[in-house]
């Protein structure tokens, strides 16, 4: 199941991105060869009207082959001018895609990457249309508690709600984050208010006292006081209270309010993720340039790996592991690097400034030379996709024993 399912996520992923190109070159009146679902080779196609719609054996995305794409068409098309304006040849004239205007070239090639983030959007809005829209309450609740951390010594529980530090009251999560850090190694007191049953409440007998070796309880308007220490140098990932806290709530409206909130926090969401990525990509390049090997990238394997994970958490978790890579596959697209859409703008680009076309043998070679450093990237990935999943000394005994 996880592998019908990471085939379908990815099938979707690229096939709407080719989707995008094909309708948009229909629309330049660019001659369209062929529109396939998967990769080559091919099980079934027919040809309607001009272009042939294919099935192939891959079942991972799809592809658009247009007409004159990569400048390959040129001799043809110089010897179909000379044939008489009656033979039926003549009809491609004029709709190769590098013959047309670099404003629709431009939009043919940024139609895959819109499709892409128009997709993120999409299944984001569903999500939150589904689940709920996150509101800010004004209310910090508790939501979880690190194992063995002075919040949970302390005393502290899921669902309490802390209303104030030091008699500062508290109304965003901003606001303790930086003032537990500001207090770290000394001690602070934190006013809950807890739901359930508690000696603070007025039905309760008044207590004070100590409930560790630093942390005191006390009362204060049938709230709860407790005393505790942030940590100056918490382990990574985690707080100085070793609290997880949230001021946001996921709140229902109307239908009509739903589907307008629902849109606008999948445009926030599909953002948000945008520039996350971006700068995550930004900081693997920079690694590259350095000899680095990107470790916190994942590959094939890695995004297999994730989808049977997020698979267990149901099908909101799914479309928003979709919307996720959607975003992902739309930023690594347009980066400026041949064999990528990126890469075709920027000839584009250079095309522009220099006032005309580039030699179709040159584009062709530069794409193929960033083809072969995206494989070796693709395989550098992988293995350390393998490392992460399988200890590293099993594989190289394992390698070993092959080569024996």
């Amino acid at each position: 199941m996880t592998l019908l399912l990471f085939l379908l996520i990815l099938s979707l992923l690229v096939f709407v991105h080719e989707f995008g190109h094909f309708i948009m070159a229909k629309k330049a009146g660019i001659l369209v060869e062929e529109f396939g679902f998967g990769l080559p080779p091919r099980i079934w196609g027919k040809k309607v009207g001009e272009t042939t719609y294919s099935i192939n054996a891959l079942p991972i995305g799809g592809f658009v082959k247009l007409y004159g794409e990569d400048g390959e068409k040129r001799e043809e098309i110089k010897e179909i001018k000379k044939i008489k304006m009656k033979n039926e040849k003549i009809k491609i004239i004029g709709r190769a895609f590098y013959e047309k205007s670099i404003p629709r070239r431009i939009s043919v090639i940024l139609a895959g990457v819109t499709m892409n983030f128009l997709l993120a959007i999409l299944v984001f809005s569903v999500v939150y249309y589904v689940s709920g829209i996150p509101t800010r309450t004004g209310n910090i609740k508790v939501v979880g508690l690190v194992e063995g951390s002075p919040a949970e010594i302390a005393g502290i529980e899921v669902d309490d709600e802390i209303l104030a530090l030091n008699e500062e009251k508290l109304n965003k999560v901003e606001n303790f984050i930086d003032l537990t850090k500001s207090m770290a190694g000394r001690v602070i007191s934190l006013e809950i208010k807890r739901a359930k049953a508690h000696p603070c409440q007025p039905d309760q007998p008044v207590f004070g006292g100590a409930v560790g070796p630093n942390f005191q309880a006390n009362c204060r308007n049938g709230n709860l006081l407790l005393s505790l220490i942030p940590r100056e140098n918490p382990p990574e990932g985690e707080g100085p209270l070793g609290v997880i806290i949230s001021d946001v709530e996921m709140k229902r409206y109307s239908p009509w309010l739903m589907f307008y909130y629902g849109i606008r926090e999948g445009l926030k969401e599909s953002f948000s993720w945008g520039k996350t990525i971006f700068v995550s990509l930004a900081g693997m390049v920079s690694g590259l340039l350095k000899g680095q090997v990107p470790r916190d990238v994942a590959g094939p394997i890695g995004i297999y790996q994730a989808t049977g994970m997020v698979a267990q958490s149901g099908f909101l978790a799914i479309l928003q592991f979709l919307g996720i890579l959607s975003i992902n596959l739309a930023i690594i697209n347009i980066l400026p690097f041949p064999a990528l859409d990126g890469g075709r703008l920027l000839f584009l680009g250079v095309e522009a400034f220099a006032g005309r076309k580039i030699t179709p043998k040159i584009e062709a070679a530069v794409n193929s030379l960033g083809m072969v450093f995206l494989l070796l990237l693709a395989l550098l990935i992988t293995i350390n996709d393998l490392a992460r999943i399988f200890n590293a000394n099993q594989i190289l005994e394992k390698l070993f024993n092959i080569s024996r």
